[in-house]
């Protein structure tokens, strides 16, 4: 018996799951708006270059209004449709004005707008575009903001991911909220564009903690049985995020006030986050046993279950998981996650398959105004396809598996963005909803990694794996946006990269083992006993599973090796040969 059926003992997924499920889940509806915050916080307006400030009507003999003036002032783009963005004429063309003008616009002198840029506030009152004048040659300084802030998710990847291994999901988190309330918040106050940046990038780093550290501490306290539909439920807190932030950015149309109202409830998710017990599998594995007990008691009581505080005691405790506590003697580094054939295989195919889903996701997600319709709508659009999309993931999860439904969601997906290149220009609504339909896919190719990867990897290292394969996906997410410059090259280009990459991680997520019905792995010799691509190979003479059960037994006693397996010392001796002979 293991950490599952101690679970199941004090209640299962009773009234403490449903309490800890849902307050974890609730920042989740902030999350979407801190990632996609920047479509709103940095958007674009109708703008031109300012006409000089000396100009003079006094020897007009008639009225002009204002458009007859921005002609005489400011040449036409390219297409013909609407004033240059970056050009206005040296001097003012009042012959433009007559009736029968046949002046050759052309050969017209221009310049650039030496007197800044006059922004039309219809459909934003003010953004960071507008204040600091990030249009024209400053227009990339825009992008730059989100890789800046992608950047900052990638450290916190990085950075938070191995720290809770070390010092536990419950502290890191709740240091996390704090973090992104303050930076956050003192976002909305930065006086330059430098200062932004520099608070984005720290925000983007509590963001992680959030999110990896969230989805541990979810899946730890929670049965075999009901990861599949906790797991995809609560990413729909996630989809209503995408829905409140088009509602905040329409009534605010600020980016000063929008950035303040989103970040302001961290302050109450970091007052409630103290109620959270830390992980009893991560107390019980880093030698914390009776803190675990304690929580495994306070559980209990919560879930109408006082009569098992009694029954479960420390040697209780330790005797269903004296493998595991044996295991954690020993401290974990990402060099683990490649260390053994297994460890190995799932961490290479993960991130192949968080990459692509990331860097598809962000670019299609991150770059609304390209569709010409109102960017608040289009948010809308693209957050309800969110919906039926997580709904196809739930059942496929649930009757077909992990491995199928990564596979599949990515496939589809590609052939989505590959049929989008074939499409018209000038049907843009055809290409909007195809975008809208790889973009739903993306996201439940999102749902299932998050619950794909927190189910593959082992207690003992699961928050330094998710952080390792995150990381992967924070450099998609910060590539996204590069890839569209290519359409310059040419215009089917971005979608011939954002598909391929599509495709080629769909044939990854092929070679991953399926978690459906299996117990959470505590060590990394569940996972070698589990998934090993090569149960009993042998290097050098000595099998790597030597002594332990064989496969078929494991496969028949619901994937758990049993407790008259081989000693641990004797696993890990023989563990010891075979690496060295890889």
């Amino acid at each position: 018996m293991g950490f599952t059926e101690l679970l199941d003992q004090v209640g299962g997924f009773g009234r403490y799951q449903w309490l800890h499920v849902t307050l974890i889940s609730l920042p989740g509806l902030m999350m979407a708006s801190q990632n996609l915050l920047n479509n709103f916080v940095s958007g674009i307006p109708a703008h031109h270059c300012s006409l000089p400030a000396n100009h003079s009507l006094h020897n007009m003999s008639h009225q002009v209004d204002q458009q007859q003036l921005l002609k005489v002032f400011i040449p036409f783009d390219a297409t013909g449709n609407r004033l240059h963005r970056c050009r206005r004429y040296v001097q003012p063309q009042w012959q433009l004005l007559a009736v029968n003008s046949s002046a050759n616009v052309s050969e017209l002198q221009t310049e650039e707008c030496v007197d800044g840029w006059t922004f039309d506030r219809a459909e934003f009152f003010a953004t960071t575009v507008s204040e600091w004048d990030l249009v024209c040659s400053l227009r990339s300084l825009k992008q730059m903001i989100q890789t800046i802030y992608m950047g900052g998710v990638l450290a916190g990847a990085i950075i938070y991911g191995s720290l809770s291994d070390r010092f536990g999901r419950r502290s890191v988190l709740i240091w996390s909220y704090l973090q992104l309330a303050v930076l956050g918040c003192s976002s909305a106050l930065s006086p330059s564009y430098t200062t932004y940046c520099i608070f984005r990038f720290l925000t983007g780093m509590a963001v992680s903690g959030i999110i990896l550290n969230g989805v541990s501490l979810k899946v730890e306290w929670i049965p075999t049985k009901v990861r599949t539909l906790v797991g995809t439920l609560t990413s729909f807190f996630f989809t209503f995020g995408q829905l409140v932030l088009a509602g905040l950015a329409y009534w605010l149309r600020d980016w000063r006030k929008l950035q303040l109202v989103v970040c302001v409830p961290h302050f109450l998710f970091f007052a409630y986050s103290w109620w959270y017990s830390e992980s009893a599998r991560w107390l019980v594995l880093n030698r914390q046993s009776e803190e675990a007990l304690k929580s495994l008691h306070r559980v209990a009581r919560i879930n109408g279950k006082p009569e098992m505080v009694d029954k479960i005691t420390l040697e209780v405790l330790h005797s269903n998981m004296k493998k595991e506590i044996e295991s954690s003697q020993s401290r974990f580094t990402a060099y683990d996650l490649l260390k053994t054939s297994g460890m190995r295989r799932i961490s290479l195919c993960l991130v192949a398959v968080w990459f692509s889903t990331s860097f598809a996701y962000y670019g299609l997600a991150m770059d609304l105004q390209k569709f010409g319709v109102s960017i608040y709508l289009m948010q809308i659009i693209f957050a309800a396809v969110d919906f039926p999309a997580k709904l196809f993931a739930l059942g496929m999860l649930s009757y077909l598996g992990r491995r199928v439904t990564q596979a599949m969601c990515l496939f589809l997906s590609a052939a989505i963005i590959f049929a989008n290149i074939f499409v018209p220009t000038d049907l843009q609504t055809v290409r909007t909803v195809m975008a809208c339909l790889g973009k739903g896919f993306t996201s439940a190719s999102f749902t299932t990694v998050y619950l794909f990867t927190g189910e593959l990897y082992p207690t003992v290292i699961r928050q330094t794996g998710m952080g390792f394969v995150s990381t992967m996906a924070r450099v998609g997410s910060m590539a996204a946006p590069a890839v569209l410059i290519l359409d310059e090259v040419l215009p089917a280009l971005p979608s011939l990269v954002y598909g391929g990459a599509a495709v080629i991680a769909g044939c990854f997520a092929c070679f991953l083992p399926e978690t459906l019905n299996v117990p959470l792995p505590d060590t990394i010799e569940d996972v070698e006993e589990k998934w090993s691509g090569h149960p009993h190979r042998q290097q050098e003479g000595v099998s790597l599973k030597e002594g332990a059960t064989s496969k078929e037994d494991i496969v028949d006693s619901g994937g758990v090796a049993s407790k008259e397996g081989v000693a641990l010392k004797e696993l890990t001796e023989i563990e010891g040969i075979g690496l060295s002979a890889l």
